[in-house]
């Protein structure tokens, strides 16, 4: 099955502001950029046909993009939301008091963010979202998602190895494709 990973657009949230699951704005540049990814995504489409099956994060900023590229009905899936900053949502991390930051900052992968997740829970989310795409009888499908999600399902699809997982965010707007 081949799966097209679409990720929101820039969000209007100050650089450094911990946002994960926070339900937040777009830009005002948003009409534009998505311009730019519903032009974008029209390559991705199997022989000029549409998607078997559409999904989205039901955070605004998934379901915006997804509207304005047509897909009003997407599926809405909890499991393809960002990864939860719990108590950290919408603090600047420089400014985060809590002592666990510095837990997280070593080791990401398993330590959650208080009365939030860790990557390696979000990971499991995902990659149970996954498995059971895996069991539908679709070829093309679309899922409108977040950064950490798509880095996930790059993990998932062994396209990338953990220690590249950063390295590997695609762009706000950007589109990726994997066989799953």
């Amino acid at each position: 099955m081949e799966v097209t990973f679409i990720r929101h657009t820039s969000v209007d949230v100050p650089p450094g502001v911990c946002y994960g699951q926070s339900d937040v704005p777009l830009r005002d540049s948003f009409e534009q950029e998505a311009a730019i990814t519903s032009e974008n995504l029209k390559t991705y489409r199997p022989q000029g046909r549409d998607f078997d099956h559409v999904y989205t994060s039901p955070l605004s900023r998934c379901v915006r993009l997804a509207t304005y590229c047509g897909y009003l009905d997407a599926e809405h899936d909890k499991r393809i939301m960002e990864i939860n900053f719990g108590d950290w949502e919408m603090q600047k991390f420089d400014e985060i008091s809590d002592p666990r930051l510095k837990e997280w900052y070593t080791d990401y992968m398993n330590v959650p963010a208080t009365n939030g997740e860790s990557f390696a829970m979000q990971y499991q989310r995902v990659a149970s979202f996954l498995d059971g795409l895996k069991e539908k009888e679709y070829a093309q499908v679309a899922i409108f998602a977040h950064g950490g999600v798509l880095i996930c399902a790059q993990l998932y699809a062994g396209t990338i190895k953990p220690e590249e997982a950063f390295s590997a965010l695609t762009p706000y707007g950007g589109i990726i494709q994997l066989k799953i």
